[in-house]
Formats: structure tokens, sequence, C-alpha cells
């Protein structure tokens, strides 16, 4: 278990009026520290280290449930379990899958899912050495005191989820929250984002579960770049201030962060190479090397943008490995080939990993 011991030194003995002695006060105890990541650091870090693999990226397919019945009826399909079930199973269970895929982060109801055959989606993400995950916080509500912003929910019972998603088979998990530009951002929301993901990650760290801090910075405005590079320093300044101060451990993490691009309402859109030096012009100032890996979202940019973008990134060596996290931009042109159709399933699978 990683222990720290920091001693507070006692105030030195002074004079008092008329030349008395003053006694020295009693040297303070020790004060012990315990580090979140308790007995589980050495599994962490073997963990982080497994999913930020040369070559490999994280699947994102952690939409609610909801958010997913909005992808099937793109095709036609009703949002039922059994059509859920056999979309992830079509990108579960796909041949040479662990070639390109580190970790795949679930929703709650996949964790628990087989195939069809009765194995275990868990399982069958093992078997091809990628790392299960699972989304664990509560969605976004608004922010009291704030203009119009949101803040994540989820803290409340999250260590005895944490514990189950663990005996599950989970090995780390995802909490999203979000900044606003054109809100702002207020102070307010920028520090409850960056202290509700410190909490959150030494609560995962706790229970055996990397945790992926992921504070989104909305794509929505009119901004330029530098605006976007200005409040995203702002933001992993605050996030890795109270990481600290929960005494997370840096090596058993990973960032899911945003790439600094202008607005989505900017009247110039960005090349691969400004959107790449000012990413890593922000991450270098902001992120420590000790850190294993940096798995961007796409954020709403298409399959050939964040493609582009991540590549551009990747022209330098980096401190970090810099790979993905995505959704959409992994899962869109799988949906349309399938169309929910058995017959299909083979040619989704092929354009999904070539």
């Amino acid at each position: 278990m990683a222990m720290a011991t920091v001693k507070l030194s006692s105030p030195a003995a002074g004079l008092l009026a008329g030349g008395r002695t003053r006694r020295s006060a009693p040297a303070r105890r020790a004060t012990v520290i315990r580090a979140a990541a308790g007995s589980y650091s050495d599994e962490l870090v073997s963990t982080a280290k497994s999913v930020a693999s040369p070559g490999r990226g994280i699947l994102a397919i952690d939409e609610s449930n909801a958010t997913c019945g909005k992808r099937l009826s793109s095709i036609g399909l009703d949002n039922t379990e059994a059509n859920r079930q056999a979309y992830r199973q079509l990108l579960l269970t796909t041949a040479s899958l662990g070639e390109y895929i580190s970790g795949a982060i679930l929703f709650e109801e996949t964790l628990y899912q087989s195939t069809t055959d009765g194995k275990k989606f868990v399982d069958c993400l093992k078997d091809q050495n990628i790392m299960p995950g699972i989304k664990v916080d509560k969605g976004l509500v608004p922010l009291p005191g704030s203009n119009n912003e949101s803040w994540c929910q989820g803290l409340d019972g999250l260590a005895s989820r944490c514990a189950e998603y663990y005996k599950q088979g989970a090995r780390f998990a995802k909490w999203r929250t979000v900044v606003s530009i054109p809100c702002g951002p207020s102070a307010l929301a920028v520090k409850e984002a960056a202290w509700g993901l410190a909490r959150y990650a030494a609560i995962a760290q706790d229970n055996g579960l990397v945790p992926i801090v992921e504070p989104e910075i909305l794509l929505d405005g009119d901004h330029g770049i530098e605006t976007t590079l200005e409040v995203a320093e702002k933001v992993w300044s605050e996030v890795f201030f109270y990481l600290a101060q929960n005494n997370v451990l840096f090596e058993g993490i990973l960032l899911k962060p945003s790439m600094v691009t202008p607005g989505a309402e900017h009247k110039e859109k960005a090349s691969p190479e400004a959107i790449a030096k000012h990413t890593l012009t922000m991450l270098r100032r902001r992120v420590p090397p000790a850190v294993p890996g940096i798995m961007f979202l796409s954020g709403g940019q298409s399959e050939v943008e964040a493609t582009l973008n991540l590549n551009a990134m990747n022209q330098s060596p980096n401190p970090w490995h810099v790979s993905f996290s995505y959704a959409r931009a992994l899962q869109n042109s799988v949906l349309k080939t399938w169309q929910g159709r058995p017959e299909n399933v083979e040619a989704a699978q092929k354009g999904y990993t070539y």
C-alpha cells in the first residue's frame, strides 16, 4: 500500500517580553496520507499501460439505452434489448479487434450481457487482450448559480458500484463532465468539473479501476482556436490541482481530452497541423509525463477529421501514448453497412477493422 509521511515542524522557541524564555511548543505528530490507489497500485499501473499500448486505442460504446436507441432508429430498428445486444455483439466479436482496440468502454447493461451463444461480452474482450471498461457517472444536470452550465452527478454510491463492476470484470472507468465556452465558462463550473473528476478518480482507484479523466470542452460556439487553448489550459490546470489534492496516482489514470479546435460555428476551419500544434502545446504545459496515455475523444468531429487530426499529433514523439477513444467516429460506417440484417454482419465487421 503506497504511503507518504509529511512531518510538520514545530514553531521555533522565542523570547517573551521581560526576557523570559517561551517554552517550545510540543512537536506535532506526523500526518500520514494514504494514496487513493491503495492496494491496487501495481494493477492500476499495469492496466493503464495495457490500454495505452502502442498502435491501439479505445472503443467507446457506453451510450445509454436512449442514445443507443437513436442510433438504431437511424437504420430503422426498434430500441429493444435484443437489438442493442445484436449491435454490441457485432462490435465486440469482430475478429482481430484486439489488434487495434486496447479497451472498450461499456454501458452497465452491456457489462452484464452475453452473446447469443451465451459467452459474456467481458470474456469476448479479454480473449483479445482488450480491457473492459465501464461508464460510472449518472449524467449532466443544471449547475445552480452558474451561467446556464452543467455539472456531472454520480458520486453517491460510486464506491459500491465500482466494487461491483470490478467483480464483473471491468478494469477501468469513465466519467464525463463538460465545459461550455459560450457560457463562460464560469469559475464555479470549472471548479465543480475538476473537483468532481478528482473525487471520482480517487474512488475508482480505491476500488481497482483505472479512471479515465474526461472534462470535455464542447465544440459549441464561434470562438477561435486561441480561445479554446486558453480555456483548455485553465480547465486542465484545475483538474490536476484537485487530482493531486485527492492523492490520485497519476501513473494509474488515463486522460480523455477534447482536441483544441475552433468553435463549430467559427468562420474558418483549422488544419490538422494547427489543431495538433495547439493541442500538444496545451498538453505539454499541463499534463505530467507520469500519465501513461492520452486518448482523444472525437467530440462531434467526422471520422475523417478525427483521424487526420490524431495522425498529425503523432508525427513527432510525445511524453505520453497519444491515441483515440472514439464512439461515432468508429461506429457510423458500421451501422450504415449493417442495417440490422444478419447477412450484413460480416461486411460490417470487415469495414470496422480494415
